[in-house]
């Protein structure tokens, strides 16, 4: 079957409601679950039986939601975390150790850059970084026996696009697990069909779209029986749990070696929430990514000398055949703006009728922030530099509004900038 917008517009409501009882999602806000007997007792907490153990290790709603984005991600099962970032500490924390090192491709979210660089770094968990067209660096790493390479779909906020494919076919020929960052592009590209293994997302933004509900989701591919870079040496320390639990072993992995300690859980009460949006996820998908090629396009036509518009829809964009390719549904909801400085990216934001200044992204509304002074205000230029931060960027998530609408607020804004500066 063609897995087009019309594909998971049915898939979403049929998987997120019932159609017996309640139709909408149920809450079970319960931290602590009884058990039948003894004997229950000790199989779940052997994972030999399938109910809930307690709730920092699984909760009925999450179990639901879990369900609902495995599926629509091709995984075999989910785990889902009280944020994108949780998501991303569960799975590193999970098989990484001291002395081990992660590949990271391309520029990243500045929680991300920071976790790597600074958290796992204190705790002895080395890291490379290249960008996605340095294919000599990522082999080299991969020879070396690293145990992990962490990229994002879409660069956040540089735009940048990987070969996906091609470096999943490399992970796989080295053995090395390969974790992608989904958040922009739920729906439009599928990391796990093209060869990943683990799929990440912060289901605050495009997965809810409301903004009412923090969140993540991590989605695993099952363990094969043969063939599994999980039984690689450099992965012995979860051997044991890999041996034991067969297909499913990403996540009693995962939740025996981060979640159970640390306490990464979703609730239940942001799960429900999480499942209202993801409803409608197709459906704003389709819009918001036809919205931020029209958007663009104006922009690029439009927009006054001095400040220029960046996404990869426009022939001027240095991964614009890699969309063409491989991103053929669009590219996420993230366009850029550089206004050249500060000063005059300060007086385009200001001016802004229509988008909310705010740090998020995927919303159902329109949003756009200025990155050199907020996410990436702690990081040196250099650092900046590599993840596509200039002084005069702005990050801008299309919304749901008119997409003319938009367009026109932005172009307003920045003849005003231009003009005062």
């Amino acid at each position: 079957m063609k897995k087009d917008f019309n594909y998971y517009n049915t898939l979403l409501v049929q998987s997120v409601g019932s159609k017996v009882g309640p139709i909408a999602p149920t809450i079970t806000p319960s931290a602590a679950f009884g058990y039948e007997d003894a004997q229950q007792a000790e199989a779940i907490f052997a994972g030999e039986v399938n109910a809930p153990l307690y709730a920092r290790v699984g909760n009925p709603t999450n179990a639901k939601l879990e369900s609902v984005v495995s599926q629509m991600e091709g995984g075999f099962g989910a785990i889902a975390t009280s944020s994108g970032m949780g998501a991303i500490s569960m799975v590193t924390t999970a098989f990484l150790k001291a002395g081990d090192e992660v590949l990271c491709i391309g520029g990243f979210f500045g929680g991300t850059y920071t976790l790597i660089t600074e958290t796992m770094k204190r705790f002895g968990v080395n890291n490379s970084f290249c960008g996605v067209d340095d294919i000599e660096h990522i082999e080299e790493r991969l020879k070396s026996g690293i145990k992990m390479v962490l990229m994002e779909s879409v660069g956040n906020p540089s735009l940048r696009l990987p070969d996906i494919k091609m470096i999943a076919d490399m992970c796989n020929v080295y053995e090395t697990l390969l974790m992608v960052d989904n958040t922009a592009t739920p729906l439009l590209i599928r990391p796990l069909e093209l060869g990943a293994d683990i799929v990440v997302h912060s289901s605050t933004k495009n997965i809810s779209g409301h903004s009412a509900a923090l969140g993540g989701i991590a989605v695993f591919r099952a363990v094969k029986e043969n063939s599994e870079k999980l039984f690689n040496e450099k992965y012995a320390e979860v051997h044991k749990i890999a041996k034991k639990m067969g297909s499913k072993a990403f996540i009693p992995i995962c939740k025996k070696r981060a979640i159970r300690d640390m306490g990464m859980t979703a609730n239940a009460f942001g799960s429900f929430l999480t499942m209202l949006g993801l409803e409608t996820l197709s459906l704003r998908m389709e819009r918001i990514n036809n919205s931020v090629v029209r958007v663009a396009k104006i922009l690029e036509e439009k927009l006054p000398e001095g400040v220029n518009v960046n996404h990869p829809s426009l022939s001027s964009n240095q991964d614009h055949q890699m969309y063409r390719r491989a991103f053929k549904q669009g590219c996420g909801p993230l366009l850029t703006l550089d206004c050249g400085t500060a000063q005059r990216a300060f007086s385009l934001l200001n001016r802004l009728q229509v988008a909310i200044l705010t740090a998020n992204i995927g919303d159902n509304r329109t949003l756009a922030l200025h990155m050199r002074s907020t996410i990436y205000s702690d990081f040196d230029e250099d650092t900046c530099r590599f993840n596509g931060v200039t002084d005069g960027l702005i990050r801008v998530s299309i919304g749901l509004e008119d997409p003319d609408t938009i367009a026109e607020d932005f172009l307003q804004a920045a003849d005003h900038s231009i003009k005062r500066y």
